[in-house]
């Protein structure tokens, strides 16, 4: 059996695909790069946008204009969201539940998309520990996708950092739609008891939480990140969306922007060098050119060290859909001007690094040289370093070139 195997969006559907992958392989299978040779075709799928719904359908009309009698399987946001939809423009296409891919596809009760025993491609290792969310942001989608919470067993992450460590990933990050929500199904455990177990694992590596929201960031874990500065990244990625009070509460986000700026001061005030990253939407459809404007003020006051800029997509089913929209001119404008921000931001903190002594994680090696991390999530490129070293190691940053370190191993 041949199958092909695509994945759009998020780290959480990276994840999953790598756990698919692996699957796929135990039942004997074999992955082709060419969608026209497979017996199966597999889309894990995206809807957070709607730009990602159109590649995900112009993907399935290549595939099935060059391959028509192929099994074709949609899985994801996109499938689990528009199910009526897909099968009145693609009715050959089969839709498939992520926790439902072992009984379609190996005939087993097996849940294939929660464990890893690595990550094709990649220096550092990706585990899902969490799924779900049922916030209802009134402008995201993924509720309607995801809408059902699971955490994975306590017992289970420990196994699988385990493995992950053995195999020599030096870095190790916590996925989920919203990790600070994880609740270990049997001992009730949440992130921060959860943590303390992780820091207690033997081996050379560290953990990195992805994306967290500003209310689930609690004392144990911010107690996690002080005591084990070497396991435990410092670094956080707070999702913002908006500095304006007005328009978090239209976006049904649950604190002000007062209440995010204690939280980046205490957060700076307790975790030595820690770096805080956001994601922010531009152009809401309440947000007028005085919102916008306090919301880019607010960042700079802020002094965060990266964005992770959106521009506002209305989203099927979703409240902020049915309020009337910007222009679309306006919300572009608004978009590239806070990407301007974000390059000013990385730049400053990538200047604020230099001279600093800094452990960093060796990601990959390019005919430039060595590419690592820090702790904190700076890029660095390593001089006078020699090839063949992996892992984690210290090294002195000596300058910065826009939003990237130059840097050269101590020792």
């Amino acid at each position: 059996m041949k199958f092909f195997l695509k994945t759009f969006g998020c780290r959480v559907n990276q994840v999953e695909s790598q756990a698919l992958l692996e699957a796929c392989q135990r039942a004997g299978w074999i992955q082709t790069w060419q969608a026209q040779e497979a017996d199966v075709c597999l889309l894990n799928t995206c809807t957070v946008t709607h730009q990602a719904d159109k590649d995900v359908e112009k993907l399935i009309r290549q595939i099935l204009r060059r391959h028509p009698s192929v099994r074709l399987v949609l899985t994801g946001c996109y499938a689990a969201a528009h199910k009526q939809h897909i099968q009145r423009l693609f009715p050959q296409a089969e839709i498939v539940g992520k926790y439902d891919l072992g009984p379609a596809l190996f005939n087993t009760q097996e849940e294939v998309c929660w464990t890893v025993s690595g990550h094709e491609g990649h220096s550092r290792a990706f585990v899902k520990i969490q799924d779900g969310c049922d916030c209802f942001c009134s402008y995201c989608i993924v509720p309607f996708a995801r809408n059902i919470k699971r955490s994975k067993p306590v017992s289970d992450v420990l196994a699988e950092v385990k493995t992950l460590a053995e195999k020599g990933f030096g870095e190790i990050v916590l996925t989920g739609i919203n990790i600070g929500n994880y609740c270990c199904p049997q001992s009730r455990k949440d992130l921060a008891a959860l943590c303390k177990e992780l820091a207690l694992l033997p081996g050379e590596f560290r953990i990195r939480f992805s994306s967290i929201e500003l209310q689930t960031v609690t004392e144990g874990i911010i107690e996690a990140m002080v005591l084990w500065p070497r396991r435990f990244c410092n670094y956080l990625h707070l999702p913002l969306q908006s500095g304006c009070d007005g328009v978090l509460k239209a976006m049904n986000r649950h604190y002000t922007s007062a209440q995010y700026a204690d939280k980046v001061a205490s957060l700076r005030a307790r975790v030595p060098g820690i770096s805080v990253f956001a994601d922010v939407i531009a152009g809401f459809p309440t947000e007028t050119e005085e919102n916008f404007e306090n919301t880019y003020r607010f960042i700079e006051q802020q002094k965060l060290c990266g964005l992770h800029v959106f521009s506002y997509s209305p989203r099927p089913l979703t409240k902020a859909a049915s309020l009337p929209q910007l222009p679309a001119a306006v919300i572009k404008e608004r978009a590239e001007t806070l990407r301007r921000l974000d390059h000013q931001l990385r730049a400053a903190f990538a200047v604020y690094l230099v001279g600093t002594e800094q452990e960093v994680f060796i990601e990959e090696h390019s005919p430039q040289g060595l590419r690592a991390v820090t702790s904190n999530f700076q890029q660095v490129m390593l001089e006078n370093a020699p090839q063949g070293l992996h892992g984690l190691l210290r090294v002195r940053i000596a300058r910065a070139e826009g939003a990237l370190c130059y840097g050269e191993p101590i020792g």
